[in-house]
């Protein structure tokens, strides 16, 4: 088994296409759709992968979207660890109007997961004769994959010797926090959610994060702030990275690309810190792409020479 194994329960392939403008009842005619690998914990394994890191993904996966979704893993030779299920693999179509450089993106609920399907994922996973160091749980849940899953996930895994890394959204988050991870991404909006604060300075996103910590939910708080940065809040230590100044062409992977930035470097052995500094740059350099492309290794090395870290 490889140091990072990725857990995405809501997969998907991203269909990418632009036109020239958005209006309704109109016919918009499109460019030639691009087609790939999605989902949170996909993408961060697609990441891990092309910046020379041993990764796999585990995922549920049925149908002809499934099978295109293997396919278009094998050809960025990703690891799969592909857990059948009986509905089809969702698609997610992401469009650029192109009058106004603005991204509209329609995401799917997914197929409807059974009971028997969801704890096949689980019982993969506490069969594994050598569990990885760092365990990734990342994105969505489908219909009918009860909310806490992840925290049931966390329970078992955390006592088999994994590092829990948690991205999600809503009760699922909320959930898996109460079980204890070793670190959480959450932007700034989800923080809100969590601690029902507004949260409109970093004094306040240091404390919501600070009480994450001081509570067992999480040992490393990463916040994403978006044009504002990042912070970094762990009982050692609290570090924000200013925001790098580079064109944005998309925002679609950004987050994604900052966790697999930063675990691949975690899994090599360096420090917090400079996991969170690859990860700024990791996340920096998906916003020079297009469609779901992800940050590229190259770019993310030079990006990484201008971030700035300071110790709060």
């Amino acid at each position: 088994m490889t140091d990072i194994l990725t857990v995405t329960m809501n997969p998907c392939v991203d269909i990418s296409t632009s036109t020239a403008k958005v209006a309704p009842e109109h016919k918009l005619r499109c460019e030639a759709p691009r087609r790939e690998p999605g989902g949170g914990g996909i993408n961060v394994a697609r990441v891990v992968q092309r910046l020379g890191g041993a990764c796999a993904a585990l995922f549920p996966v049925g149908g002809t979207s499934g099978a295109q979704l293997l396919r278009l893993l094998a050809a960025e030779q990703v690891p799969t660890v592909p857990v059948p299920i009986a509905g089809d693999t969702r698609e997610s179509l992401h469009v650029r109007d192109r009058s106004t450089a603005e991204d509209y993106r329609f995401v799917m609920p997914g197929p409807n997961v059974a009971a028997s399907e969801w704890q096949a994922c689980l019982q993969h996973l506490t069969r594994m004769a050598v569990v990885p160091r760092y365990l990734v749980l990342s994105g969505s849940l489908p219909p009918g994959v009860p909310v806490d899953f992840y925290a049931q996930l966390v329970r078992l895994m955390r006592e088999r010797g994994s590092r829990l890394v948690l991205d999600a959204s809503g009760p699922a988050l909320a959930a898996a926090l109460e079980a204890g991870v070793y670190l959480v991404k959450p932007s700034l909006r989800e923080l809100r959610e969590l601690s029902g604060q507004a949260l409109e300075s970093e004094t306040q996103w240091r404390a919501a994060a600070q009480q994450l910590v001081d509570a067992g939910r999480a040992e490393v708080v990463v916040l994403s702030l978006g044009a504002q940065g990042a912070l970094m809040v762990s009982r050692q230590e609290t570090v924000f990275a200013p925001a790098l100044t580079v064109p944005v062409s998309t925002t679609v992977g950004a987050g994604d690309s900052f966790v697999g930035g930063m675990v691949h470097t975690l899994a090599s052995g360096a420090s917090l810190r400079d996991a969170f500094g690859r990860g700024v740059a990791a996340a920096s350099a998906a916003l020079l792409g297009s469609g779901t492309g992800l940050c590229q290794s190259a770019d993310v090395e030079r990006l990484h020479r201008e971030v700035v870290l300071q110790v709060r």
